[in-house]
């Protein structure tokens, strides 16, 4: 991911934006194109240009040129299953303290819109370390990583973590699995003393489950939430809520590794 500067240059990412909600993400390359649906853009007609301009494809559709946004990338990539929705991925963010040079663990990759997300957040001088069984779903993500220029920052390990995780002394580990109480030894294992916790669950009867194994593992200042997001007809005169909203998309759940024997109410 580039820093911001006022117009487009070679090696970019690009998120353009077309009639009736048509988008798409491209890494700017001398001597390539852009072909939809709505017709071919050179990506030298693209370089150079002011961000937040306009562009037309030669079957004469307008496409407007910009940065993308976090959120674009991940509704840009390609999905094989459900993948973590952004407003689950911020608040992901921000309680495992992820953030420029950290280093973290995932397990379940999946598509990798969470690795995505971490590897954007990490920068150049950090790492993401992501786990998965299924050989089909790693290729996959690592395919979207590669779009995005952000595989250098990631790790894929075609691993069960019930053998355990490569890495130590890790300060932050994310779980994407339907029974992370399975793996709070292995998780133990790797995170650093009063590291960050995370996972995601569908139902309550597996939140239970885990804030149960939890207490057992000497895990602390447990946090379990959900989000809810709406939008509004964005229209100054007739200012609403749109007709549907994201709702309950998973629980979410955040801990720290406290030392052995110890448990700490929230």
């Amino acid at each position: 991911m580039s820093e911001p500067h006022a117009n487009a240059r070679a090696g970019d990412l690009a998120f353009l934006s077309g009639p009736r909600g048509h988008s798409l993400t491209v890494k700017l390359t001398p001597g390539e194109r852009v072909q939809s649906m709505h017709g071919v853009i050179q990506h030298e007609d693209i370089i150079g240009r002011e961000w937040g301009t306009q562009i037309s494809t030669h079957l004469g559709t307008i496409f407007t040129i910009l940065q993308p946004a976090l959120d674009d990338l991940l509704r840009d990539i390609e999905r094989a299953s459900q993948v973590i929705y952004p407003k689950d991925i911020g608040y992901i963010l921000l309680n495992l303290g992820v953030g420029p040079g950290a280093r973290v663990i995932e397990a379940g990759t999946g598509s990798g819109a969470l690795t995505v997300a971490l590897a954007h957040t990490v920068g150049e001088h950090g790492h993401v370390y992501s786990y998965e069984t299924r050989d089909k779903a790693q290729a996959l993500a690592r395919q979207n990583l590669q779009h995005l220029g952000l595989d250098a920052r990631v790790t894929l390990h075609l691993r069960d973590i019930g053998e355990g995780f490569f890495e130590q002394n890790i300060p932050a580990i994310f779980l994407d699995l339907p029974n992370p109480e399975d793996y709070l030894a292995q998780v133990r294992a790797a995170l650093q003393p009063g590291g960050f916790f995370g996972c995601i669950l569908p139902t309550t009867n597996q939140v239970s489950k885990a804030l149960e194994a939890l207490k057992q593992h000497a895990f602390g200042f447990v946090e379990v939430s959900e989000l809810m997001h709406r939008y509004y007809k964005a229209s100054a005169g007739r200012l609403r809520p749109a007709d549907t909203m994201v709702a309950h998309t998973g629980f979410l759940i955040f801990a720290r590794r406290l030392a052995e024997g110890l448990h700490a109410e929230r």
